[in-house]
């Protein structure tokens, strides 16, 4: 995959995932009143206006490690409640993936996706099922990888993965929390769709529209 995905590009999308997360900072919190703290879109909401802040500070040599790694540290401080840790690890990890400097292609995106995956879940120690933001990101990073083994177009993996993250966080509403806060209501967390999930496929939804959008795709 020869597409080019830029610092400047990886930028835009972290832009469009702040945006949207504090767009929806309400609904965040309406989903967590039900079944956690109450407090997963004002931690989400805080974390993205810092990341919003750092953003703006653009470096044009700056590698996508250290960019991924910069990010890393600004949710980690930037988020409170359980969140920012974990998407702190997430990016972390990611920045730990095989990368070209200040460039990467769809490959090196799929395998930022399932180093940062695979970060989480030892973190976290959550499974597909425990109704958690693995949920939405193991089916998206798996769409992501089977659609790239299929040499599907990039258009075609971004959206593959778009839609498994919306049916991962969709799939939350159907079964009983087993990790969190949640993990407390027992059989009475069914029905509810889980607020971590749904900050997670912002994450994939805005990478779907920044990256087709800019020519990734």
């Amino acid at each position: 995959m020869g597409q080019e995905i830029t610092t400047s590009q990886l930028r835009k999308w972290l832009l469009a995932y702040a945006a949207r997360i504090i767009e929806n900072e309400a609904h965040l919190t309406k989903l967590d009143t039900a079944i956690g703290d109450a407090d997963h879109g004002v931690n989400m909401r805080r974390g993205m206006s810092k990341l919003k802040e750092r953003l703006k500070e653009e470096k044009q040599s700056e590698d996508v490690s250290s960019f991924l790694r910069s990010v890393a540290m600004t949710l980690i401080s930037g988020i409170g409640g359980a969140a920012g840790p974990l998407y702190g690890t997430f990016f972390l990890r990611a920045a730990t993936s095989p990368t070209n400097g200040s460039s990467i292609d769809l490959v090196q995106l799929t395998q930022m996706f399932r180093y940062g995956l695979d970060g989480l879940q030892q973190r976290g120690k959550a499974q597909a099922d425990d109704k958690t933001m693995i949920d939405t990101m193991q089916p998206a990073v798996e769409a992501m990888e089977a659609a790239l083994a299929a040499h599907q177009s990039p258009a075609v993996i971004l959206a593959a993965a778009r839609q498994a993250a919306h049916l991962g966080m969709k799939h939350t509403i159907e079964i009983e929390a087993r990790k969190g806060r949640a993990s407390y209501l027992g059989p009475h967390s069914i029905g509810h769709q889980d607020p971590g999930a749904t900050s997670a496929y912002f994450l994939f939804e805005t990478a779907a529209e920044v990256f087709t959008k800019t020519g990734a795709g």
